[in-house]
């Protein structure tokens, strides 16, 4: 994958769960073995050759992840560099990528007016970059990058409510009676005798019928009660929050937004260094998925969230 400085573009794909292993090189140009001063000339594009284990992440999700770092817009440029040399592109071995690429990229074209201008040719020649070129920005940390790889957590992951459903009526009753309970009747759990109350595994937590993500592990503390205590959303668009006045007082009430399923209840007695917010959540309303299964499930673009450390 070519995308603009290949030092931004390995130090961001080294970062994606699934990528086994990156390299810096020049691809596609009309000379062998160019050097770096000549790649300008030679018509080499600075790219990156990525090894993936498609157990972990699939090729749509490092499209995905690409896409995000990259403006297919820009004609032999990205951030402050600008030349042939540094024009985005996709270079594939295996012929049966083709068809996978070009439907990706026919997708991410509905998201702009401008015409992605992309490559994607099959690979023509990869030369390996000089070794200095090699991790440059994990053993020059203050190096330059048109990345901003410390920004791109802070992006407010995408959740499409129409990719998740309410399962009918005749799969509800297959379902556990205690989540029928809790998610449809408005049940509570016994605190301490729940399943996730505390899981301390990296991943997931997703609407337990639904299947709309909810929750992740990075944004889940110990909060004492016995139940699944989060400081966040995954955003906040995934959930309702309603008043509720039973049991003789009055507290905030966390339904989903899709499945308007009852999760649990939340408070403002969470850690201050961290928003101040403690979402309640019964088990039985969630579903977890670990880390190395999000991909399989369909969650791959959330793995990067799920990872974060905790500020």
């Amino acid at each position: 994958m070519a995308g603009g400085c290949f030092w931004g573009i390995e130090a961001y794909m080294d970062r994606v769960y699934g990528i086994a292993e990156t390299t810096a090189g020049y691809a596609n140009g009309t000379t062998e073995n160019p050097k770096y001063e000549e790649i300008g000339q030679s018509g080499h594009a600075e790219t990156v050759h990525i090894r993936y284990d498609p157990e972990r992440i699939s090729l749509e999700g490092i499209l995905s992840h690409y896409f995000q770092v990259i403006d297919p817009t820009q004609l032999n440029r990205q951030g402050n560099d600008s030349g042939t040399q540094y024009r985005t592109g996709i270079y594939y071995t295996n012929e049966q990528d083709r068809a996978v690429i070009e439907q990706f990229v026919a997708k991410e074209q509905e998201k702009y007016d401008k015409i992605i201008v992309t490559e994607v040719q099959s690979l023509q020649g990869f030369y390996l970059a000089e070794s200095y070129h090699q991790d440059y920005l994990e053993k020059n940390p203050g190096g330059y990058c048109h990345i901003q790889l410390d920004s791109i957590l802070d992006r407010a992951p995408e959740i499409n409510p129409d990719l998740y459903s309410q399962p009918d009526e005749s799969l509800l009753a297959l379902q556990d009676p205690l989540v029928i309970e809790v998610t449809r009747y408005r049940g509570t759990e016994p605190a301490f005798q729940n399943e996730y109350w505390d899981t301390k595994d990296v991943g997931l937590y997703v609407d337990a019928l639904t299947g709309e993500p909810l929750f992740l592990s990075s944004n889940k503390f110990e909060s004492g009660t016995g139940w699944p205590s989060f400081t966040q959303p995954v955003v906040p668009e995934v959930v309702r929050e309603v008043e509720d006045r039973s049991q003789g007082m009055v507290r905030t009430e966390v339904r989903s937004r899709v499945g308007d399923n009852h999760l649990g209840h939340v408070f403002a007695d969470g850690p201050a260094d961290r928003g101040g917010m403690r979402y309640c959540i019964n088990s039985a309303a969630l579903r977890f998925i670990p880390v190395e299964e999000m991909d399989r499930e369909g969650y791959g673009h959330l793995i990067l969230f799920a990872l974060q450390q905790v500020k």
